[in-house]
């Protein structure tokens, strides 16, 4: 098997093209359970995200997960799959093309695709195309406004897999985190602002919930940042909104497994609030900038049963980003800034688009 993987056809005095590659988790093929078991031992075998010793781990994986769990997660997706397919997949495609027609506004040239870290497309193939279409700089850009070595860092460690099979090397950049970049925190509340201005805002006895996706404790234990990162994005927001400190709460999602994971979880909060008599929870998922499983199924569905249950009255799920105008506007700057010497373009201000995002929700709030 050759080391390298073989070089497109060289062609003497062209320039090398600029390129940005937006990458999100994943998402299955369809909503059934041999495609969530491709998917689920693909996610769930990569080492970043489950640091159990594969001795342990790869019989749990194998002998238990994936002949139960496949099943039910088809299920689940199956609720919230779209006529043009997955959500993940659908809104990141979205934000690509949206970008890209960002760039060609100002008559940039600079070609944008998209890849998903686990499934299709993947990774490699999406970088192995454009060198083959001539890209010699590609930024890479997670869609995962928190670091997190279970996120973000995966998409490195393919990156680099990719590099070590590859002979010519084009230049290659990486977005760490935008996790408190003024312009996401500005889009953020203008989509609260949005919902506010539809549904009316916050009463005494309601509370507006930030859910982020949750990571074993022992990840902030052994120095991950991505806690503390979700604690400011939540403070950001907050103060963006002009809300005290008892009127939110940042909170926790997904666990899996019985090892003791970041806290509070969103599940048993939502419940004790509709007990201790809040009345009424919007819920908004800063952490994902595109809506999926864990969003719609989770939070939409999930967390409305369980507060509704347990003596709620009222209950909103907040969209993610998705296409909004001000967030594609701050992915935008977030690209250029890891663009920069690349192009010639300018770096946007980051506290016009702050400002430009403010307006869009005064805006919607005033209709």
């Amino acid at each position: 098997m050759p080391r390298y993987l073989p070089e497109p056809p060289y062609q003497h005095g062209t320039a090398g093209h600029t390129a940005v590659v937006l990458v999100n988790l994943g998402t299955p093929d369809a909503p059934d359970a041999p495609s969530l078991r491709r998917y689920l031992k693909q996610f769930l075998s990569d080492p970043r995200v489950v640091e159990i010793p594969r001795l342990i781990w790869w019989p749990i994986l194998n002998g238990i997960i994936l002949n139960t769990r496949p099943r039910k997660s088809a299920a689940k997706y199956a609720s919230i799959w779209m006529n043009e397919g997955s959500p993940l997949r659908v809104y990141t495609e979205r934000q690509a093309r949206l970008l890209a027609e960002s760039f060609a506004r100002q008559g940039v040239q600079v070609k944008v695709e998209w890849a998903m870290r686990y499934g299709s497309p993947s990774l490699p193939d999406t970088l192995s195309r454009l060198k083959a279409q001539g890209a010699e700089r590609i930024l890479v850009l997670p869609l995962y406004p928190q670091y997190a070595a279970s996120t973000s860092a995966t998409v490195v460690d393919d990156a680099a897999r990719w590099l070590l099979s590859t002979r010519n090397q084009p230049e290659l950049r990486f977005i760490k985190h935008f996790h408190d970049h003024p312009g996401y925190i500005a889009a953020l509340a203008a989509s609260v602002r949005e919902h506010w201005q539809k549904h009316g805002q916050l009463g005494t006895r309601d509370k507006l919930l930030m859910s982020f996706h949750g990571l074993p404790k022992r990840s902030l234990e052994l120095g991950d940042p991505y806690f503390c990162e979700c604690q400011k994005t939540g403070r950001l927001l907050a103060e963006e909104l002009g809300l005290q400190q008892g009127q939110y709460r940042v909170c926790f999602q997904s666990r899996f497994g019985k090892a003791e994971w970041l806290q509070p979880y969103t599940a048993p909060t939502l419940e004790a609030w509709a007990k201790e008599g809040v009345e009424r929870v919007d819920v908004i998922c800063p952490g994902f900038v595109a809506d999926c499983l864990e969003t719609l199924e989770e939070i939409a569905l999930e967390g409305r049963h369980d507060f509704l249950a347990a003596g709620g009255k009222d209950y909103h799920y907040i969209p993610a980003l998705n296409t909004s105008p001000s967030w594609i506007e701050t992915l935008h700057a977030v690209a250029c800034q890891g663009l920069a010497g690349w192009l010639d373009q300018p770096i946007p201000d980051q506290s016009e688009l702050a400002a430009s995002a403010r307006r869009a929700g005064e805006l919607g709030r005033n209709k």
